[in-house]
């Protein structure tokens, strides 16, 4: 009798787990909402193929800088499928030199001669940096919908060879004023960022003689959603 009593309580005990774990989980009705309304692409923002296009500099007292192109680039870079087969250019990387004047807390630009828009709504950006294993940091800089300025750090450059960073963009509060805004629904004719190019941190006991930093294949993870879904026949403000 006591065997049968302490099984029939192991019984209730499990059932009472099992419809606990039960009673959390997601209506398998209510899968895929939000993934529906989304089209996540990795596209070419600039893969560094012209002359020109990038600027590099740095305060004057710190030091100075020279950027130029150089053909190389990372083997480990796998291409875009949807770009397989286009015969797309990619044969160079952009490169930078610094020339430190004085050893200190100091930092210096990377950037595109005009801000680069990025289509949809951007989840990451990624670029390929061959850093040459310093303990500088790389900082991607932003513009939102309304033109601030925002910041995210990639990551260290305290590695040898090529390594992929990537920065994460949050996704801004259901308010639409407040976070990095990419959207507004008032206007349904220009989403995204613009990528202001990058700065790079120099670590003080490194700042010193020559360094070199070279970049290529930038990249982002974007919704393309509402770009795909545009009313065709709506007007365009900018009169």
């Amino acid at each position: 009798m006591k065997k049968f009593l302490v099984i029939v309580l192991i019984l209730s005990i499990s059932g009472y787990v099992f419809a606990q774990q039960d009673v959390g989980a997601p209506d398998a009705s209510m899968l895929g909402i939000d993934s529906a309304q989304q089209m996540i692409r990795e596209i070419s923002v600039d893969k560094f193929e012209h002359d020109g296009a990038w600027g590099s500099s740095m305060s004057s007292d710190e030091g100075y800088t020279t950027s130029r192109l150089f053909r190389g680039g990372p083997s480990g870079k796998v291409p875009i499928p949807e770009e397989e087969g286009l015969n797309i250019p990619d044969d160079y990387v952009l490169g930078t030199r610094v020339d430190f004047l004085r050893r200190g807390y100091s930092s210096f630009m990377i950037y595109p001669v005009r801000p680069i828009p990025v289509e949809g709504i951007v989840k990451t950006v990624s670029v390929w940096v061959a850093g040459r294993n310093f303990n500088h940091s790389l900082v991607l800089l932003i513009q939102d919908y309304f033109g601030r300025n925002y910041e995210f750090h990639m990551g260290t450059l305290n590695f040898t060879g090529w390594q992929k960073l990537t920065a994460v963009i949050p996704p801004a509060p259901d308010d639409g004023t407040s976070g990095v805004v990419q959207r507004s629904y008032h206007y349904q004719n220009h989403f995204g960022i613009k990528i202001m190019g990058f700065r790079i941190d120099c670590d003080p006991l490194e700042a010193r003689g020559s360094y070199y930093i070279y970049l290529d294949d930038l990249r982002a993870e974007t919704d393309l959603f509402s770009e795909y879904h545009r009313d065709p026949d709506d007007m365009i403000d900018g009169w």
